[in-house]
């Protein structure tokens, strides 16, 4: 790589146009920042993107996106989720990369750590969620470990996120939400 890289700009929206829509109470969103980071996508180049997180959590954010970035591990593309009209299912099968989503749990009506800024789903194309009835999403994504772009229990990646005391949903007992990190 050198200084002279082409970034290719997957995301450079401003914090009111990537909350544009959002049914968030104004207290939530204003406790929310807009992060630019940097990448490299499954056609080996540099992106940039941008996610949605809450405040206190920009640090964590950047320097994962930093450790992402040197290891070089593809990340498809990561667009603020309003980009998808606020639909986590058209996000999740366009493989994108998010973070703040005003929204409850999938078939709860408990408020998801996507609606506080502190949860990022990250390739759900590789990395998808399996409930305990054998149902995959997004529709047509499979688990294979062995594949870039996948998280396995002792990724580095994984392991700088639980460091930080971040929880990844491949340690959930139930769904297996390979995808999925929050901090409680």
């Amino acid at each position: 790589m050198t200084d002279t890289e082409e970034i290719i700009i997957d995301s450079a929206m401003s914090f009111s146009e990537a909350i544009e829509g959002t049914m968030a109470p104004e207290e939530i969103i204003d406790s929310l920042s807009l992060v630019d980071v940097l990448y490299y996508s499954f056609d080996s180049r540099k992106h940039q993107g941008q996610l949605i997180v809450k405040r206190e959590l920009e640090d964590d954010v950047y320097e994962i996106f930093a450790l992402i970035e040197k290891l070089q591990f593809p990340v498809e593309k990561v667009v603020p989720i309003m980009f998808y009209a606020w639909s986590d299912y058209d996000s999740m099968a366009a493989n994108n990369t998010s973070g703040f989503n005003f929204r409850v749990i999938e078939g709860t009506t408990k408020l998801s750590m996507h609606s506080l800024g502190k949860a990022l789903d990250i390739n759900p194309v590789q990395n998808p969620v399996i409930y305990p009835n054998g149902v995959i999403a997004p529709e047509g994504a499979k688990y294979l470990p062995q594949n870039k772009g996948t998280f396995t229990a002792d990724n580095a990646i994984v392991q700088e996120f639980i460091k930080r005391g971040w929880h990844w949903g491949g340690n959930f007992d139930q769904p297996k939400d390979y995808h999925h990190f929050e901090k409680p």
